[in-house]
């Protein structure tokens, strides 16, 4: 059965706690001074666990794989950004990889979720057939 709400779905809550932690390195260091990559990255970010929760709330599979694709480009993004950042040092290479592998995953788990969704003979809850009386 599919979860009530968003915030059940794995997805989100990787997402949500990736989301963190860029908000956390975007605080540090010389990252925190380049105000145009801090506030490029973390709006990404933030698209990812957004695009997850609008998708899920529209209760049609075909609009949630849409906002899914979405959140998919955002990780893309947000990994791109990260090696923007460690080429200007404000990461190290070790953390960077560690973190651009998180987003990876949580890629391969947005992937996943459409192929799901894709072969799923559920529509969702907008598509149910109402009952008509005479």
């Amino acid at each position: 059965m599919a979860p009530k709400y968003f915030e059940e779905l794995e997805i989100w809550k990787a997402s949500r706690e990736l989301t963190c932690g860029i908000y956390k390195i975007t605080n540090n260091g010389l990252f925190a001074k380049d105000y145009d990559l801090k506030s490029q990255i973390r709006r990404a970010a933030a698209s990812i666990m957004s695009n997850i929760a609008e998708g899920h709330e529209r209760s049609g599979n075909p609009e949630f794989i849409q906002f899914l694709s979405i959140a998919k480009g955002s990780c893309g993004e947000v990994r791109s950004q990260l090696y923007i950042a460690m080429d200007q040092g404000y990461i190290n290479n070790k953390d960077c990889e560690r973190i651009i592998d998180s987003f990876k995953k949580l890629s391969s788990m947005i992937s996943n979720l459409m192929k799901y969704l894709k072969n799923s003979s559920y529509k969702g809850a907008k598509y149910k057939k109402t009952v008509q009386t005479a």
